[in-house]
């Protein structure tokens, strides 16, 4: 008890001692607020992160609907508390004592309290307390008006505005006098976080900013300050065009990684920065952008002026060896395309390929292995619908090959090969490749949850999933680096004086052996030298000799995204391409520019990519990629001789017969079925009477030939099937005389076929029933039934009778 006594002593002491000792500071002024200078690695400027100036308004000359937005989402007790508010303190300690999610429980008081007087500091138990205390002095000071007009003119709102008049004209481009209810619910809604709920940022940035808008108007009016009807009649506001206001429109996506980066949370690699320390503190920050890369990039990212406006080029350089980001392309202007390219999501396409490839490799299956090529073979498991049938798998171009290692299945992109191998060593390999490599997986946090997940589906191989840029660029830094992982960065350094603030990271590991890495830099060396990637053998050395160049070409189904992911062992770049329309927001196919005929990764990406390497790499001293000898299988070793096979056993070795039976089938079905004897379908189309598609000739259907052999296989074109014409029966035959019914069938190139049938209600002579019916659509020619009535058979019908009763006439 006494221990404790004297702990309750001391803690009231403490808190005495403070109250005495802490007054109410001098207002911070502008002098403190210095610019914060961006450099290249050369230590030339980049540009500069500066507080904007502010433009200071009363209470009186803001509508009501601002402040009472920010006390409904921000204090809702304001008006009443005494500058703190202890419940939430307590609830906020118990949870953080506890081990829960660190929380705090400022009020406007202390926030205001943090702006006006003491400024931005690291949050510790002691540095609340002062501001608790200084906030409890304000309040006995200032009335509540004082506070809220001191707060709502300093409070940073994103987009280097500070206070409510300069974030008004950042976001709705007008003064705050002229702010809506849902203008003002807008603002108050991002104040705990602008930066990131600013809806430029992106979709979760969007759809974080529209729910804290929903979320302050639902307060406001629990609160009393709106109505009902101001709350249904409220509409999300329309947000004007950022622009930034430093640096040119080039360097503005640098600007804007720099602030990403240094913002994330120290755990991850960053340095904790909010962009309000960026604008105010004074820091220099030293980066690793090379500038004659940048240069460069800038040069030779340019689009023709006959691509799409929708189109958009994207390209990240990394330092395989420390994860420096050299160069980073996002876009030519950053005012009318705010997105970094490279940073936004597409297709990965078939630079995923090599994930499956040192998956297999990680399994020792060598790449001398072969597997059959056949466009169109059928993979087990291979569907289009997770609920359907296995359908074909095409290779592009729709080529062939009967058989393939994976040494030429890579050089060619091969997709059946690629498939069969997915299959063989599961695409749960592929996917947890690609993650050791440096693709992130999906995480809790909004900004990222949706990015870049890896099925375990077939496909995957194939880059299904949506990557960007710089995280293949990081993926591809791992295999240049022969299986060594770094943190891809651009911030090198902070300082604050002589102060050392932050480091890029320098660490690296080992995530696969150099074994498994040799060989799969050497097959991705033969997509250069044979195959998709050929235009990167224009990359030369100061000798005017090719440079080493390894990497993998890239083209997602339908076009709708392009990419070259290659390397030389000291430099690793990703062009990447895609279109997006953000009215629709919706990826579209490519459409071709430049002269080609259509964009796969093998056409600008890699040229694109040669060119800029070309000037990146100039003065670079050329280093050869590991020694790796391919392993030629070697017949099994026998001590004696073997006796031969006799004929009959060679036969049925080397032999097979080409199926009879498919003539009549869809041309997959038919390639299907060679390919799984081992022969190569060679599809010639032609002129047939038959659909599209279907095999009219198999040559040497039901001959013996020898595995390899190519086989012809004629398809038709449906060219020679002809169109039924055809004609409508006419309307209005019914009742009507034979003979005028006649002649509007034959007028309509129908034949008329009479049938008669007595009818006490139809007159004699005309027409009871057609058949086919009048509007049907049939061939011209058709014969088409007339009923024609012959009146009432004898004994039949009573001409006395009343004719106003029940009958069966046409109107009966």
């Amino acid at each position: 008890m006494g221990a404790l006594l004297t702990g309750t002593s001391l803690v009231a002491g403490v808190l005495i001692a403070a109250w005495v000792n802490v007054g109410v500071p001098d207002a911070l002024g502008t002098v403190r607020d210095e610019a914060t200078t961006v450099y290249y690695a050369d230590g030339k400027p980049i540009g500069k992160f500066a507080a904007q100036d502010r433009t200071l308004v009363t209470l009186d000359e803001l509508p009501p609907q601002v402040t009472n937005a920010i006390i409904s989402s921000e204090d809702q007790s304001f008006r009443s508390h005494i500058g703190i508010n202890p419940l939430g303190i307590v609830r906020a300690t118990l949870n953080n004592v506890t081990g829960g999610d660190r929380q705090g429980a400022s009020t406007l008081t202390q926030q205001y309290v943090e702006n006006y007087y003491i400024g931005v500091e690291y949050a510790t138990y002691v540095t609340k307390l002062k501001e608790a205390i200084i906030a409890l002095k304000v309040t006995q000071q200032q009335t509540k008006d004082d506070v809220l007009e001191g707060y709502v003119n300093t409070i940073y709102l994103g987009r280097g505005a500070y206070g409510v008049e300069a974030a008004s004209q950042a976001y709705f481009g007008h003064p705050a006098k002229e702010m809506t209810i849902s203008e003002s619910a807008f603002l108050a809604g991002i104040i705990p976080n602008p930066t990131y709920w600013d809806p430029r940022q992106g979709e979760a940035a969007e759809a974080q900013a529209r729910a804290r808008w929903e979320r302050t108007l639902d307060l406001m009016l629990e609160q009393g300050y709106i109505t009902a009807e101001d709350r249904s009649a409220a509409e999300y506001p329309e947000l004007v065009e950022y622009k930034q206001g430093s640096g040119d429109n080039r360097t503005a996506y640098l600007m804007e990684q720099v602030a990403k980066e240094l913002a994330k949370p120290r755990a991850e690699g960053g340095a904790g920065i909010s962009e309000d320390q960026l604008t105010t503190s004074g820091y220099e920050i030293h980066t690793s952008i090379d500038r004659k890369m940048q240069a460069a990039a800038y040069e030779t990212m340019k689009l023709p002026k006959d691509a799409s406006d929708n189109a958009r080029a994207s390209l990240t350089s990394i330092d395989p060896q420390t994860g420096e980001i050299k160069a980073m392309y996002g876009g030519p202007n950053y005012s009318t395309n705010p997105t970094n390219a490279a940073t936004f999501r597409a297709q990965g396409a078939s630079t995923f390929k090599p994930f499956t490839l040192i998956g297999a490799l990680e399994q020792d299956i060598p790449l001398t292995k072969q597997y059959g090529a056949v466009d169109g073979t059928v993979i087990e498991g291979w569907k289009q619908d997770p609920d359907g049938p296995d359908v074909p798998l095409y290779n592009f171009d729709n080529e062939s090959w009967s058989s393939l290692d994976l040494t030429a299945a890579t050089a060619d992109s091969v997709n059946v090969v690629y498939g069969q191998l997915n299959k063989e060593i599961g695409p749960e390999t592929t996917a947890q490749v690609g993650y050791e490599l440096g693709i992130p997986k999906a995480d809790d946090d909004p900004d990222t949850n949706d990015c870049c997940t890896i099925g375990n589906n077939l496909a995957n191989v194939l880059g299904t999933a949506y990557v960007t840029n710089v995280d293949l660029a990081h993926a591809y830094s791992t295999i240049a680096a022969q299986g060594y992982r770094t943190t891809p960065h651009l911030v090198t350094k902070v300082t604050n004086g002589e102060d050392l603030i932050h480091e890029g990271a320098t660490t690296r590991e080992q995530v696969f052996d150099e074994e498994t890495m040799a060989a799969a830099t050497y097959a991705m060396t033969k997509v250069v030298e044979e195959g998709s990637g050929a235009p990167a053998q224009e990359l030369l050395a100061p000798d005017g000799t090719e440079r080493p160049v390894a990497g993998k070409t890239g083209s997602s189904n339908d076009n709708m995204s392009a990419w070259f992911a290659g390397f030389v062992p000291q430099l690793t770049t990703v062009v990447g391409l895609y279109e997006y329309n953000v009215d629709e927001n919706r990826y579209e196919q490519i459409k071709p520019f430049g002269g080609y005929e259509q964009i796969t990764g093998g056409s600008w990406p890699v040229t694109a990519w040669t060119k800029y390497m070309q000037k990146a790499t100039e003065g670079m001293e050329v280093e050869p990629f590991p020694d790796y000898v391919p392993s030629v299988p070697q017949p099994s070793a026998t001590p004696t001789p073997s006796p031969s096979p006799s004929q009959s056993e060679e036969a049925e070795v080397e032999k097979v017969v080409v199926p009879d039976n498919l003539v009549g089938q869809q041309y997959p079905n038919a390639a299907s079925a060679l390919a799984s004897l081992s022969l190569v379908p060679a599809q010639v189309d032609v002129d047939s009477d038959q659909p599209a598609g279907i095999v009219v000739a198999v040559d040497k259907a039901g001959q013996e030939v020898n595995r390899g052999d190519t086989i012809r296989v004629e398809v038709s074109n449906g060219s020679q099937v002809e169109e039924e014409e055809t004609t409508t029966v006419p309307w209005g035959l019914t009742n009507q005389d034979q003979g005028y019914a006649e002649g509007q069938l034959q007028a309509a190139d129908l034949s008329p076929v009479v049938q008669e049938q007595a009818s006490d209600t139809v007159p004699e002579g005309r027409v009871i029933a057609v058949d086919p019916g009048e509007g049907t659509e049939v061939p011209v020619g058709t014969d088409v039934t007339l009923v024609v009535s012959t009146g009432p058979e004898e004994g039949e019908g009573d001409p006395s009778g009343d004719p106003s009763g029940d009958g069966n006439g046409i109107f009966g």
